[in-house]
């Protein structure tokens, strides 16, 4: 899909296009979604310049990802999509500035996008020039990702409380280990996938600061260093809830080994107290021929007693012990 925004009634407004269609001339941000051959070559012509290939965006050397050529700014990052759920999808995006234009290369769709493009059609404070079309954008994506990042932090949060409530009403033996760890680990996924899109993003932005050294007004370097420290913020967040993850899923395991441990000690418990009548039984259950206590009126009695006896001693001091 080829959407071409220009300024219109103070805003930009979006219009998909054809390829073969003549492009606007108060275009700023030509948006290209899935681009078919034809849609490419379009935008090429247009802007008399070549625009990466979809191999070339996933390449992951820096020099790759963030370079200038033909008078152009190419800046490529990783991109979160369907962030509202549990397993995230991250995708390369492309950011290219040529000839006072955005142009955005995506095969995913996120919410940044849409939310942007709608605030766009409402305010003309992104309308002046493309590095503020992308500055805008690139802010609407961060503060998206701010918010996710504030849902894990309370999921994480929910978790730990389920883990290590003391007034939890479940016991520690009936709790679901399984599917914590199981929570736990997507949450793990989707924190790493949000400190790499951080990542490249940070590198987006410091790139960018140093390609428009010298060209930019205050504003928009004012707007890139408010940008940059707002990732540095959320990069050291997330390394807080993975490192608050990877406690967690510490604590669960050992918990787990507490409770296997406690059935083994219960086992081996168990076997120690029905050692001593087991033995008992087992010399009266011999076939020898001369056992005087097998005539004796009282040696059935007697016997029964003395299994009764040796399994509740131990049972008493174990018990005494703290070992049940």
């Amino acid at each position: 899909m080829l959407k071409v925004y220009q300024l219109q009634n103070g805003g930009l407004r979006g219009v998909e296009i054809s390829p073969d269609s003549e492009f606007p001339t108060t275009s700023l941000w030509i948006d290209l979604l899935n681009p078919t051959l034809d849609e490419r070559r379009a935008v090429d012509k247009f802007l008399h310049m070549e625009l990466p290939s979809r191999a070339d965006m996933e390449e992951i050397e820096i020099s790759s990802r963030l370079y200038q050529e033909d008078d152009g700014i190419f800046m490529t990052a990783l991109i979160l999509s369907n962030s509202e759920s549990d397993i995230p999808k991250a995708d390369v995006v492309t950011f290219v500035l040529a000839h006072d234009k955005l142009v955005t290369i995506r095969y995913i769709d996120p919410q940044p996008f849409r939310t942007f493009a709608a605030r766009c059609e409402r305010t003309s404070h992104y309308a002046n020039k493309a590095e503020s079309v992308l500055l805008g954008l690139v802010d609407t994506i961060i503060d998206r990702m701010a918010d996710v990042l504030e849902r894990i932090g309370n999921d994480v949060e929910a978790i730990n409380h389920e883990i290590f409530n003391p007034e939890a009403k479940k016991p520690i033996g009936a709790k679901d280990f399984q599917g914590v760890l199981g929570r736990l680990g997507m949450k793990h996924g989707a924190t790493s996938k949000m400190r790499e899109s951080l990542l490249s993003i940070g590198r987006v932005l410091t790139f960018l600061s140093q390609a428009v050294e010298g060209k930019a007004n205050k504003d928009v370097k004012a707007h890139i260093k408010t940008l940059t420290r707002d990732v540095q913020s959320l990069q050291d967040h997330s390394s807080f809830i993975a490192g608050k993850l990877s406690y967690l899923q510490d604590g669960t395991l050992g918990l787990i080994n507490n409770e296997q441990n406690n059935i083994i000690k219960i086992m081996s418990v168990a076997a120690m107290v029905f050692l001593p009548p087991t033995l008992i039984a087992s010399i009266y259950g011999m076939n020898f021929k001369f056992m005087p206590e097998l005539d004796w009126f009282y040696g059935y009695a007697l016997s029964l007693l003395l299994m009764i006896v040796s399994g509740i001693v131990p049972y008493f001091w174990f018990k005494r012990r703290g070992w049940l």
